[in-house]
């Protein structure tokens, strides 16, 4: 008879080869390709260490594979790493740091509204006066001149061109200085954008400002209309991961589809969803998280497909892989680690806590809400702390009082949106119903980030990162003992009498 618990016991196979590829690539990034055989060396190093201290029974059958394994992507990645880091180094434009020239790019990305009546996106460099040449680029420009910018829609204009403000394989600042002529896009990014502005026309039609801004920012990830303040009070609140896309929206979009198997049959239906989170893709735009949910959710397909059980830790350990061979440059992105972190949050630590809550007598809806609002702030917190030196006090309350209405908003949002080139009329009558669930959302995030001490500032960088991980592991220790959850709970009450005592 098998062991009851061999079944829970998680395949962590592919994990040492997803993290030496992460971490081979991002040092090769930013200190360049002797970093990258470095880390490369020390990733052999504890890969034999670990294999040999785990499995004393078998050390010379194990900890050959599992190092060679460990071997071979880190050579592997660190070679790709450093030709990919040679290239961006001795590109054309590199000379031309500095001056001004006229440039063809083609935007991959919907364009970010900063302040000053100023826009910034990414793109793609097709030609550098008249000559064609490749390359990432970030552009900064005038609101009112480029606010046509969509992805996949050719700008020609001058501009100026400056040395890269961080190391993630971009080979150039631009900074537009003149109006710009536009191309034209591509049949498929064509009707991506008309999806897009037909929601977003249809949100705007029917709902309050506010709602029908954040409508889209929920649905597609389309943050363009969102007000400044409320992007704020959403970052206090720690419910900015809200606005980006994520597995939960592929989820909906695959299961989707997949109801259709009765009817079709299996094989129609994972081709048909295959199709369908491609066209997901391409409309909300391939941003890390997307990309991230989207690769997960094709190796999910294929075990539909092959009728092998999906297990999220290879299926996670193998998106990086992929990912990371595609696009070098996620390494160093900040939304691809949130969006990988809390994903490992949710299948590594969340289950095992909503059963320790459970076992306590917890109902099991709530324990399991609560161990993934918790699981998803500890792991993505030290990097939110490193990248803007915030800290929110008040994120697990938030996600919690608005978990209710988050998957009534995307599913009844998603429908509408399939629905508005079609029959606009019943994609209006779709999104009304999401008038009460929006309301509810910003108002919770309003009320969020007003509490007195919502937010709390720590060091930024390396520093933030390492204080607040530090913070986060004495917490889940002290709360395994009664004196531990006695602080935290006199903590919340303590939080709860300022803010009583603050209004």
């Amino acid at each position: 008879m098998s062991s009851p618990t061999v079944a829970t016991v998680p395949d962590v196979r592919l994990v040492p080869s997803a993290l030496t590829s992460w971490a081979v690539t991002a040092a090769g990034i930013v200190w360049g390709a002797t970093a990258a055989v470095v880390v490369a060396v020390a990733a052999v190093l504890v890969a034999a260490l670990i294999a040999w201290r785990w499995q004393p029974a078998s050390r010379f059958s194990m900890v050959g594979p599992a190092v060679l394994a460990v071997a071979a992507v880190g050579v592997a990645f660190a070679m790709a790493v450093g030709l990919r880091v040679d290239d961006a180094e001795h590109h054309p434009i590199v000379s031309r740091y500095g001056a001004t020239a006229s440039v063809v790019v083609t935007p991959s990305e919907s364009p970010r509204v900063l302040r000053g009546m100023r826009t910034m996106f990414r793109a793609k460099l097709i030609s550098l006066d008249g000559r064609q040449t490749t390359g990432r680029v970030v552009v900064f420009a005038s609101g009112v001149d480029y606010q046509d910018v969509s992805a996949g829609r050719p700008a020609a204009f001058r501009a100026r061109i400056s040395r890269p403000m961080r190391r993630d394989l971009s080979v150039a600042v631009l900074t537009a200085t003149g109006t710009p002529r536009w191309g034209t896009a591509s049949l498929v990014q064509r009707a991506a954008g008309d999806v897009r502005a037909r929601f977003a026309d249809a949100a705007r039609s029917v709902l309050p400002g506010d709602q029908a801004a954040m409508l889209p920012a929920l649905v597609l990830g389309d943050t363009s209309a969102l007000a400044e303040d409320v992007q704020d009070e959403f970052r206090a609140a720690g419910l900015t991961h809200l606005t980006a896309v994520s597995g939960a929206n592929v989820t909906i979009v695959c299961g989707a589809v997949l109801l259709t198997a009765g009817l079709v049959g299996p094989r129609i239906a994972v081709a048909l969803a295959a199709v369908a989170l491609i066209a997901f893709v391409v409309v909300v735009q391939p941003s890390a998280s997307v990309l991230r949910a989207s690769v997960m959710g094709s190796i999910a397909l294929f075990a539909v497909l092959s009728r092998r059980r999906r297990q999220a830790i290879p299926a996670l350990s193998a998106c990086v892989l992929v990912l990371l061979v595609a696009a070098p440059e996620l390494a160093v992105d900040v939304g691809f680690a949130l969006s990988v972190s809390a994903t490992a949050a949710l299948v590594v630590v969340a289950p095992g806590w909503a059963r320790r809550l459970t076992d306590r007598g917890w109902p099991k809806p709530l324990a399991a809400a609560v161990s993934v609002a918790a699981a998803a702030h500890l792991v993505t917190a030290p990097l939110v702390a490193g990248m803007s030196g915030t800290f929110s006090m008040v994120s697990i309350l938030a996600n919690l009082v608005v978990a209710v209405v988050i998957p009534p908003i995307t599913v009844i949002g998603t429908a509408a949106a399939v629905l508005t080139v079609p029959w606009p009329a019943a994609a209006e009558l779709m999104i009304r119903f999401t008038g009460p669930e929006l309301w509810w959302l910003t108002h919770v995030a309003s009320w969020a980030a007003a509490i007195p001490g919502a937010v709390v500032t720590t060091p930024s960088g390396w520093p933030g990162v390492a204080t607040v991980a530090a913070a986060g592991a004495a917490a889940v220790a002290s709360w395994r003992r009664r004196w531990g959850r006695m602080t935290v709970v006199a903590a919340a009450v303590c939080l709860v009498a300022w803010t009583v005592g603050a209004a």
